[in-house]
């Protein structure tokens, strides 16, 4: 019997198509450039809490979430659950929301 030959690419794509139906609602691939400082964060972090990064970056962003979704109304609810579903800066957009500051960050919310 043959065996079916496949390419990397061929593997790589098949696994990609895989992850998205995974878990209990899927996966979604984040791809991004941060800063160097912010990556060894991350790595300190993970390491401290015997965590991958991947898992404290879901911890971190599910808990900040948390706190936003805690606060706002409903009419704000909608308005914030609408802008998940547009792209940002590739399109002319502001990257931060109607109501976040330009110095506001993460820390001080």
């Amino acid at each position: 019997m043959k065996k079916d030959v496949t390419t990397a690419a061929e593997r790589q794509a098949a696994y990609r198509k895989r992850r998205c139906e995974a878990g209990e609602n899927g996966e979604r691939r984040i791809n991004l450039w941060v800063s160097t400082g912010a990556s060894l964060a991350v790595q300190r972090l993970a390491s401290r809490y015997c965590v991958t990064k991947r898992e404290l970056v879901e911890r971190l962003v599910v808990a900040e979430e948390k706190k936003i979704l805690s606060g706002i109304s409903s009419d704000e609810l909608d308005v914030y659950l609408e802008a998940g579903e547009r792209p940002l800066r590739s399109n002319g957009q502001k990257a931060r929301g109607k109501n976040m500051k330009k110095e506001e960050n993460i820390e001080s919310s």
